[in-house]
């Protein structure tokens, strides 16, 4: 079994900075792809960030140059750092894993971002 648990959350003014932390653990042979997604109130679950297993990433456009996805392989940690935040980033993000050669899926739990104005 995999768990995964977000931390780094909380409430920031507009203009401030935020990191997130994604740290995967149990039986785990191979992560393959790690994202970060959010979902607000009333909306649907977006992507946010992805970074492949040899580091190439992509972005929403909407955080493109203002937040930075990172990965520590030896750890099993994904990283989201925030800057610049706007209250439309305002949700819950959620860290998924696809692992081994199967891609099995994992969510993690989410963490709640609030971003005041």
């Amino acid at each position: 079994q995999v768990q995964l648990v977000e931390s780094g959350g909380g409430l920031v003014q507009a203009g401030g900075s935020l990191r997130l932390s994604c740290v995967a653990s149990g039986s785990i042979f191979r992560i393959n792809r790690m994202e970060w997604y959010r979902q607000a109130p009333g909306n649907l679950r977006e992507l946010v960030a992805g970074i492949s297993s040899g580091g190439s990433t992509n972005y929403a456009d909407f955080v493109k140059g203002r937040f930075t996805i990172s990965r520590d392989n030896a750890k099993n940690t994904a990283f989201l750092q925030m800057n610049s935040l706007k209250p439309d980033d305002t949700a819950v993000y959620y860290c998924k894993i696809d692992v081994g050669i199967y891609g099995y899926v994992y969510w993690g739990q989410g963490t709640q971002v609030t971003v005041s104005s």
